[in-house]
């Protein structure tokens, strides 16, 4: 392997952000007992040179604009789709030697095996790294911040809403490592180590959302329906929003997500959880989301159950 170009780096705070930042607390799966022997692993330019091979990897093979190669020569419809493949070992070790200045580009599969005991293991820290916030879009902390003030306190909440939908959808839907995360929702079932890591992702990130929607239910005086909480709330719109996302990359046709409209079903979906699992706190009916769609259709409550009886139909 030439190395003539090899970048000299003493330290890693020549690489670009974030690379150049304190990984220790990013990175859970290297191959070290310690944690001083963790922290000097995570922050070391051999580990930053392998997490932009993989970064790089993600981009090019999961899009958006893939680059995919021909599974039969001359054949343009049929096409290679190796799934996490294009993060094997030997993929990662051989994409080091094509790494950009100023990051390292040597890279094997001996030291790969050595700073992470698995190909799991590798692809849960690389999810790790690849949904850090501090990884994100520039301007996304802002962008949040502006979201949030207008969720609570704006005065158009619908359009709030509409907005924040089609952003979050439109958005999410470019970004490689949001893709590998659906991806890996299926690929992962039975691999303790990156279950584990999409788990983290997914607490991590419906736990900032859960304070803006407890924020939002405070300041517009509502209240979530008997034998509802924050968790069913999170997970619902969590789910929607994946599912919408999915739905877009897969079915572009459907126009789930509309570009020229710069609207998206999220949208919709959102406004029909909240006003399905919210009601104002000082007019409480006291009906659970069943009883409540009972009394919608006009049907009785079912037998024994009172509007005060929240619970009858959360366990029946």
């Amino acid at each position: 392997m030439d190395n003539s170009n090899e970048p000299h780096l003493s330290h890693k705070t020549h690489l670009p952000y974030p690379y150049d930042q304190d990984l220790s607390h990013v990175l859970r799966y290297l191959s070290r007992i310690t944690a001083t022997g963790r922290k000097k692993l995570a922050n070391s330019l051999s580990t930053a040179g392998y997490l932009a091979a993989g970064m790089r990897l993600i981009q090019q093979h999961l899009g958006p604009d893939a680059v995919r190669g021909a599974a039969t020569a001359g054949n343009r419809h049929s096409l290679e789709r190796p799934l996490l493949g294009f993060l094997s070992q030997r993929a990662v070790a051989a994409a080091v030697a094509e790494n950009p200045s100023p990051f390292p580009r040597r890279g094997g599969v001996p030291r790969l095996r050595t700073t992470w005991r698995s190909q799991a293991d590798f692809v849960a820290d690389l999810i790790n790294f690849a949904v850090w916030p501090t990884n994100y879009h520039p301007g996304y902390l802002e962008q949040r911040v502006v979201t949030t003030r207008r969720l609570v306190t704006g005065e158009d909440f619908v359009r709030a809403v509409h907005d924040t939908a089609y952003q979050h959808t439109s958005e999410s839907a470019r970004v490689p490592s949001v893709r590998l995360s659906l991806a890996l929702m299926v690929l992962s079932d039975g691999d303790d180590a990156v279950q584990r890591a999409l788990a983290e992702t997914y607490r991590g990130y419906l736990s900032s959302w859960k304070q803006v929607y407890a924020e939002v239910l405070k300041a517009r005086g509502l209240r979530l329906r008997a034998g509802l909480g924050l968790d069913d709330l999170a997970n619902a719109l969590s789910a929607a929003t994946d599912g919408v996302i999915l739905r877009s990359i897969g079915d572009p046709r459907a126009e789930v997500v509309d570009q020229e409209r710069e609207r998206s079903l999220m949208g919709t979906v959102a406004l029909a959880v909240i006003h399905g699992f919210l009601e104002p706190a000082e007019a409480s009916d006291g009906l659970t989301l069943e009883q409540a769609v009972n009394a919608r259709l006009g049907r009785s409550l079912p037998s024994g159950a009172t509007k005060s009886d929240s619970q009858s139909e959360r366990n029946p």
